[in-house]
């Protein structure tokens, strides 16, 4: 089954309002003839409605960074699904590695937030990773296998149709280093069969597996010749709109 490439873009706690529109609009003026990428970009919650504005009408779609699991309530600094989906958001980040780690967000917590932006129309990535003790105690796929059965628990195959998984290798977020071609491709595969076992071949073969750490020019050719590699999730080199651009092209020469 041909799935359709995503190049998706996390701008994290970067970008004030202004400064996203304006990035925002060059990417979508050189990616106006793209048709057979999906192009994303995750602004700060506060510039969602300004890119919205910006993007609208071009290849670019807007997602999220995050989301609480309640529809609403006295949750002082969170943010629902309903709002994201209102502000213009058409995706949701969510279970990204800094949110683990930095804020104990759980595979349970992971698993209320994919229900929340499922129920909301929202199309979840989900991203998954193991960290760099974990890989060299050879708990790679425990540590994977658990995310994804925890994190999908009480899912049915149509619930997740539009699941985007998203593999980050904690130890090559925003360290420079990227896994190598074989650790990619053995995760993948690794991932896609889990998929299967799962839910369903139908459904293991139609969601896309996108890779995440240090991804940027030079190495996305690469990446993407990985047969179950389905793009990627990248974060400091979607900053610059010249430089993501390469990235969405796969193309090291522009």
């Amino acid at each position: 089954m041909k799935r359709m490439p995503m190049i998706a873009g996390n701008w994290k706690m970067f970008k004030t309002g202004p400064e996203a529109v304006k990035t925002a609009t060059q990417l979508a003026a050189a990616c106006k003839d793209i048709t057979d990428v999906q192009i994303m970009i995750a602004p700060a919650f506060v510039s969602l409605p300004l890119v919205a504005a910006a993007v609208k009408g071009t290849p670019v779609c807007l997602g999220a960074q995050n989301l609480h699991f309640e529809k609403q309530g006295a949750f002082t600094g969170e943010i629902s699904a309903d709002m994201l989906t209102a502000a213009g958001a058409e995706y949701v980040i969510i279970g990204h590695s800094e949110r683990r780690q930095y804020f104990f967000e759980t595979d349970d917590m992971v698993c209320k937030k994919i229900r929340a932006a499922v129920t909301a129309g929202l199309k979840p990535v989900m991203c998954i990773g193991e960290t760099e003790t974990q890989r060299d105690r050879e708990k790679t796929f425990l540590t994977l296998d658990k995310q994804v059965s925890d994190g999908l628990q009480g899912f049915g195959p149509e619930e997740i149709k539009d699941l985007v998984l998203a593999y980050e290798p904690v130890w090559a977020i925003g360290t420079g280093k990227s896994a190598d071609t074989g650790q990619v491709e053995e995760v993948h595969q690794y991932l896609r069969s889990l998929l299967e076992k799962r839910f369903s071949s139908d459904l293991a073969q139609s969601i896309r597996i996108v890779y995440g750490g240090s991804v940027k020019p030079e190495n996305i050719n690469e990446l993407m010749r990985i047969t179950d590699v389905d793009g990627a999730l990248v974060g400091g080199a979607s900053l610059d709109a010249d430089t993501f651009t390469k990235i969405i092209r796969f193309d090291t020469t522009l």
